[in-house]
């Protein structure tokens, strides 16, 4: 239910010269970047070589969407393309972004729905979504290891879709509906999410630890807590040329978890952790955030199920397949990140070796948001 109900756009419909030069650069990116020349390819432009007028006046979400991707990749790739971070983007690239981000109702940055949820397509149109099915419409270095990271994750919230409509349905039940009722939506969200974990265990398969962390992860970092932007990063003629502080990629802006905690009434202790957690939410199209917060307020299925005392196994059941997609990645994040960060550099910005690429503290996080699900059980 967080992809969008049709497939993303590939190219635009919209025939302007500015887009064609868009799509251009954006599907050069590895190149450019192989060869160090994002920064100079892009300085060469003028004000409006990448205008989004055309793009604006016809006002379709889906291209609207496919441009804020393109923006978001070119103009990461320009910040974090060589061996030190542009502390300026250039107005070219700064106003469009801009544009754009009001329009989507997020900041302009490179977030998850850029990366992941607007960013693929089938190879078969006629076929379903899978991992021997799905593309990626941007890269930055492109490779095997990058596209399957990203596609793993396409397929993770396809998956889900199940889990979250029987979520939903969860929510709005009552104390004077059925309990086969109640039964039928959390064996759905069980099914659901064994599913989206056979998919998460699959990511070493094609996505090297190595290549991850100095190929891939270096491009989608923020400018928020990173110690490489001290300062910020000023949008060129855009916030009166005041640094701007946002938070980069991560899957922690993935509307699936947060969703599925609020609709079984999982909750986590209040502290800077919790508060990161809830600012990832503005990073969220604003629909998803919505739609978060909605469960949230109607959901009362734990209490009804602690009053019951029914179905505590189904229940404990959907807890501990969200226990264990968090063990998973608390597990990866070891691999693919804290013992990787012990190697040296070659290329670019493998980042901080105590934060992840929004910026916190990531092992304690992801433990504690583990081990938070786990206690939650119902005994």
């Amino acid at each position: 239910m967080f992809l969008p109900k049709k497939d993303p756009l590939i190219k635009y419909k919209t025939k302007a010269k500015s887009l064609d030069r868009i799509s251009d650069i954006a599907f050069k990116l590895p190149k450019l970047l192989l060869t160090g020349r994002v920064r100079s390819t892009v300085d060469n432009l003028k004000l409006n070589d990448l205008s989004i007028n055309a793009l604006i006046k016809n006002n379709d979400m889906k291209e609207i969407k496919l441009a804020m991707a393109h923006f978001s990749f070119i103009s990461h790739a320009y910040i974090w393309g060589s061996k030190s971070p542009s502390k300026i983007l250039p107005e070219v690239l700064a106003k469009p972004w801009v544009t754009l981000s009001k329009i989507l109702g997020r900041p302009p940055i490179l977030s998850y729905a850029s990366y992941c949820l607007d960013n693929w397509y089938r190879i078969n149109p006629k076929e379903k979504i899978s991992l021997e099915n799905v593309g990626l419409i941007n890269n930055f270095l492109g490779g095997v290891d990058e596209d399957w990271f990203v596609t793993i994750h396409v397929c993770i919230e396809n998956a889900a879709t199940d889990a979250i409509y029987a979520a939903s349905q969860l929510s709005k039940l009552k104390e004077s509906d059925s309990a086969s009722l109640y039964s039928k939506n959390l064996k759905q969200i069980i099914s659901s999410l064994r599913d989206v974990n056979s998919i998460f265990s699959r990511m070493p398969e094609k996505c090297d630890p190595y290549v991850y962390y100095h190929r891939v992860r270096p491009f989608i970092f923020g400018t928020k807590d990173n110690p490489d932007l001290k300062k910020g990063l000023v949008y060129q003629n855009q916030f009166d040329n005041k640094p701007q502080y946002f938070r980069g990629e991560t899957g922690a802006q993935s509307s699936m978890i947060p969703f599925l905690d609020g609709a079984l009434g999982i909750y986590h202790t209040n502290d800077h952790l919790r508060h990161y957690l809830n600012e990832m939410r503005d990073y969220m199209p604003p629909e998803h955030r919505l739609m978060i917060e909605q469960v949230e307020k109607r959901s009362n299925v734990k209490d009804l199920i602690l009053q019951s005392k029914k179905l505590t196994n189904e229940y404990n059941k959907c807890l501990e397949e969200i226990r264990k997609f968090r063990a998973q990645h608390l597990e990866f994040a070891a691999t693919y990140i804290h013992k990787q960060s012990q190697i040296k550099n070659p290329f670019g910005r493998g980042g901080s070796t105590i934060t992840g690429t929004g910026g916190t503290p990531f092992m304690k996080y992801l433990k504690k948001h583990r081990d938070e699900t786990q206690k939650q059980k119902i005994k």
